[in-house]
């Protein structure tokens, strides 16, 4: 009786596995007995579920890791940009800290600015900019290097235009030196982003775009002054947008655009139908693979007008707003926080004050003061 009731509880304990089998089985079968179109579109969608549970569940976990850590929303800000909406650079950077609150920001260094001869340094702008922030305990990213933020993208000085790679190089090498030693010591620098979207070939007006400039530049910075974070930034609109090889930076820096002018195909605005969580899974993905953070360099929160205008000064308030208005700036907002992102630079504050200032337009203004007041608020509770 012991032996019998012994084999009758090893069938029960097999049975299930089994029936699993065999139900596995016939579906295999079934499976393969189908078309071949049949069987190719099965394959393909179980494949792109596969995927985006993967994609979705680094996401998830890029977004509750950085959870408790506190949200910073900074800016950039351009003295030439300014400029050229005919505003006072010094006026406007003041009322981007006293009005707005902001109190992180990302300055650029022209070339072209602050070495319009060759051997003939000029700072005197850089430097009021770092003592208006100092004055509030703010902070700097310092963008370095050729290619940095705004058109053209690679801001070279006309007398070093026409010289062979070779020669203009190792000026530009020059004049990063002296960038860096002027500012390394200064309190509210936090950190260099060098060579803006270096790898974003389908845009900008640039000479050159060899890794081998990048790793160069990047070690010379590195050794120059090593105990400050050195940022290398891509395109996350664009491929390829993975960090990977060299140069490894301390945080990876990536720009995030939602609505365009698409002047290629469609010719017409276009919202790239990304889910926020993709963006955390390419941050998340990073720092699985590099063991790097990112965060947002440049938020698209301006507006992208056809070439047809000329510039976003000569569109009408009607044409700006169609790819960006105050309607979108907490929607906007709210999309980079749902990335898990921690650091967010807004993108397009002086055309803001020119709003407000110049054409008596202050929607974008109030529309960004009443969010980052809220988030200042959310950020203290």
């Amino acid at each position: 009786m012991k032996k019998q009731k012994k084999t009758t509880t090893k069938n029960k304990s097999v049975a299930p596995v089994r029936r699993a089998l065999n139900f596995a089985k016939f579906w295999v079968c079934k499976f393969w007995n189908v078309g071949f179109w049949h069987k190719l579109t099965l394959v393909v969608t179980t494949f792109i579920f596969v995927l985006t549970l993967g994609m979705y569940s680094v996401a998830q976990w890029y977004i509750g890791k950085h959870r408790s850590e506190p949200l910073v929303i900074g800016a950039t800000f351009i003295p030439n940009y300014a400029r050229y909406f005919e505003l006072d650079p010094k006026e406007t950077l003041h009322a981007m800290i006293y009005e707005l609150g902001i109190r992180d920001f990302r300055f650029v260094s022209y070339w072209s600015n602050g070495e319009p001869e060759p051997g003939q340094y000029d700072f005197a702008e850089l430097d009021w900019q770092f003592d208006m922030v100092e004055e509030v305990g703010g902070t700097v990213s310092l963008a370095i290097g050729l290619r940095q933020p705004r058109w053209p993208e690679c801001h070279m000085p006309t007398w070093a235009k026409d010289l062979p790679k070779d020669q203009w190089s190792v000026e530009l090498e020059k004049y990063m030196s002296e960038t860096v030693a002027r500012y390394k010591d200064r309190p509210s620098l936090q950190s260099y982003q060098l060579e803006n979207e270096y790898l974003l070939e389908a845009f900008g007006d640039c000479p050159d775009h060899s890794r081998e400039r990048l790793v160069k530049e990047f070690k010379m910075v590195k050794s120059l002054d090593p105990d400050t974070t050195l940022i290398t930034s891509r395109s996350n609109n664009a491929v390829p947008s993975w960090p990977l090889g060299e140069p490894r930076s301390d945080i990876n820096a990536a720009s995030i655009y939602k609505r365009v002018w698409d002047g290629t195909i469609t010719k017409r605005y276009f919202e790239y139908p990304v889910p926020a969580w993709f963006y955390a899974f390419l941050a998340g993905g990073a720092e699985i693979t590099t063991g790097r953070n990112t965060f947002i360099h440049e938020l698209q929160t301006e507006a992208w007008t056809p070439p047809d205008f000329g510039g976003l000064k000569d569109a009408p308030i009607g044409e700006q707003d169609k790819s960006f208005s105050a309607s979108d700036v907490e929607p906007r907002l709210q999309y980079a926080i749902d990335t898990g992102m921690k650091r967010i630079d807004i993108w397009g504050v002086e055309w803001y004050y020119y709003r407000m200032t110049k054409l008596d337009d202050p929607s974008l203004w109030n529309a960004t003061k009443s969010e980052l007041t809220r988030i200042r608020q959310a950020n203290q509770n």
